[in-house]
């Protein structure tokens, strides 16, 4: 009874290994692309700022705000 025991024992054993190895082959074929991209010439062009400066009212603040300043300074002396 034992030998018939280590017989299938060894049978499955064998059974298993040998559903373990497999082999495979891949065939790949190599794929050929190509890109074409088209230069075009750069347009430059002048860029345009209008800066709206009100210097006027600028000094028109400042001295009032310096005139502020100076009464200020007058009174906490």
């Amino acid at each position: 009874m034992t030998r018939k025991l280590i017989f299938i024992a060894l049978f499955l054993v064998f059974f298993i290994f040998a559903g373990c190895q497999t082999s495979h082959e891949i065939d790949i074929k190599p794929i050929k692309t190509s890109h074409e991209v088209e230069i075009k010439p750069i347009k430059v062009e002048p860029i345009h700022i209008t800066i709206d400066i009100n210097i006027r009212v600028e000094k028109a603040l400042d001295n009032f705000f310096d005139d502020l300043e100076a009464a200020e300074n007058k009174i906490e002396k």
